[in-house]
Parts: structure tokens; C-alpha cells; sequence
């Protein structure tokens, strides 16, 4: 390996696939918030589980049953249990409360993210890390306005309910990538998804217009793209390290609600989301200069 492909760190390569799932996620949601209350999130859910059948059906009969093989079995349908959950309470919370809030409230993942890791990854815990992952979630409370007081109603418990489940996926997602391809996982997630979708959906059925069809599908395609760019950044860096990336959509959504839903964000929205950037750039900033420092140590033995 040259010395020029060493410096690039893999936690800088694994934050620019998760900043590409941030854009998808941004896309997605915005779509479930323009179709607002008419579809019970189960149903969204599984048109989103449709679309991703769809979407891998080629992948997944080219490679056939070994698409779907695991070594693994129970830690996959405990992954595609969580992550429906996640999915259905999330869709959820973006119906019931505000944009900006509800996808504020989300980024709570990231408190059980960061210990989950290293006590089940086993991954490295520096103060560097824990303090960016600190600033970062204290930019979200400054945006949830904390001095006005929190009311939390049924929005914002399903919220957080949603962020604890996506926490469990992450953890689940990297302790597969270790030893799945990217296509099994999602082979999974897609069609025992969709088994399990369906399963709180159809007592609350409903058929789609053709227009809402192709928004329904669409929001579909973004959440399949959204998982894989997730998974291939999960599989290049560790997860404690990348994930405070996934802070960006902060200020995708905060302007998408503003041009889109008219929900103009406020003062502290503003600086909440300057925290956020702060901590995600410091974050790189670190992982750089530590990357390369390694890189010179190797260059000098050799």
C-alpha cells in the first residue's frame, strides 16, 4: 500500500458515504412529510419494503440463496426486527410533530450509540470522541430550545422510542459487516422487512393514488440507498467515529422546511445547527491528523 493511499483515513472515506446517506434520509423524509397523515406509517413502511424488493430483486436472484445466507441468523432478524420498528416509529414521529423537531429528536441515537459501541464493537473511546459526540448531541438540545422547557407528548416519545431502535440497527449492521457481504444484508432487511411490515399494516390498508404510487416507491428507492450508503460507511470506519457525519441533516432538513413546509427555523435552530457543524468538522479535523501521524509512523519503520 503507497504511502499517499495510507493518509486517506478510512473514518474520512466512511463519513463521505454517510454524509450521502444524510442527503437520501433528507430525501425520503421529505417525501413522507409531503404525504403527510393520509398513509398509517406501517403502510408507508411497507411500500417502502416494496420498493426495496424491487430495487435488489436483480442483485438478489443473480446471487441466488447465497444472497440470503447467514452465519448468523438470529443477529440478522434481530436487525430486521429493530430496524422495522425504527422505521414505523420514525415515520411516525415526522407525521406528528415538526420537521426540524422530529428530526432533532432522532439524533438521540447517538447517546446510545457511542457506549453501545465500545461495549459491543469493542471499539476505541478517546476523549476526542466522546467530547465531539457530546458537543454534537448538545447542539440537537439547543434546537429543541431547552430553556422554554421540554413537553413531552406522544411525538416526541416516539421519537426517541424510534432513535433507540436505530441505535440497536447500527450496532447490529456493523457486527454483521465484519463478516456479510453488503448484499446479504440488505437482501434481508428488504424481504424479512417486508414480511414484517406487512404484518401491522394490513389492518390499516389503504391503496394508493398512481401520483402518490410513485412517491410511495420513490420513498422507497431513497430509504434502500439510504441503508447501503450507511452500511459501506459502517464497514470503512468505526462506527463512534462517522456517525456524529450523519449531524449534517440537521441543516437539510431545517432548510427543506423552511422552502418547502414554511416552517422558518428558529434563532436557536441556527445555532444548534453551527454546534453541529463545529463538532462534525473537529471530528474530521482529529481523525486526520491521526491517521496521518500513524501513516508517518509506518513510512519511518519501513
Amino acid at each position: 500500500m503507497s504511502v499517499a493511499r495510507r493518509r486517506i483515513s478510512p473514518n474520512l472515506i466512511g463519513g463521505g458515504w454517510i454524509l450521502l446517506s444524510a442527503v437520501t434520509f433528507t430525501t425520503m423524509i421529505t417525501l413522507v412529510k409531503y404525504l403527510g397523515e393520509g398513509y398509517p406509517p406501517a403502510v408507508e413502511s411497507t411500500y417502502r419494503q416494496i420498493a426495496s424488493v424491487i430495487v435488489l430483486a436483480p442483485v438478489i436472484l443473480r446471487g441466488g440463496w447465497a444472497s440470503m445466507k447467514t452465519s448468523r441468523p438470529w443477529l440478522m432478524i434481530a436487525m430486521v426486527a429493530m430496524s422495522t420498528a425504527s422505521l414505523v416509529l420514525s415515520l411516525r414521529s415526522y407525521q406528528l410533530m415538526p420537521f426540524a423537531k422530529a428530526n432533532a429528536l432522532s439524533f438521540t441515537k447517538t447517546l446510545w450509540l457511542v457506549p453501545l459501541a465500545r461495549i459491543f464493537l469493542r471499539e476505541r473511546l478517546d476523549a476526542v470522541r466522546a467530547g465531539v459526540a457530546c458537543v454534537g448531541f448538545g447542539g440537537v438540545l439547543v434546537m429543541l430550545s431547552p430553556g422554554r422547557g421540554f413537553a413531552f407528548g406522544t411525538g416526541e416519545m416516539v421519537a426517541l422510542a424510534a432513535a433507540l431502535t436505530a441505535a440497536g440497527v447500527i450496532i447490529c449492521m456493523k457486527a454483521l459487516s465484519g463478516n456479510h457481504k453488503m448484499r446479504t444484508i440488505l437482501a434481508w432487511s428488504a424481504t424479512v422487512g417486508l414480511g414484517f411490515s406487512l404484518v401491522p399494516a394490513l389492518p390499516v390498508w389503504r391503496w394508493p393514488t398512481p401520483v402518490d404510487l410513485l412517491l410511495l416507491l420513490a420513498m422507497g428507492a431513497m430509504g434502500v440507498a439510504t441503508q447501503a450508503t450507511y452500511l459501506k460507511g459502517l464497514s470503512i470506519g468505526e462506527a463512534a467515529a462517522i456517525t456524529p457525519v450523519d449531524y449534517s441533516r440537521l441543516l437539510m432538513v431545517a432548510l427543506l422546511g423552511w422552502l418547502l413546509f414554511n416552517e422558518l427555523p428558529t434563532v436557536s435552530t441556527l445555532v444548534g445547527a453551527a454546534m453541529v457543524i463545529v463538532a462534525t468538522l473537529l471530528l474530521s479535523w482529529h481523525e486526520m491528523r491521526r491517521y496521518r501521524a500513524q501513516g508517518a509512523v509506518l513510512t519511518a519503520l519501513e
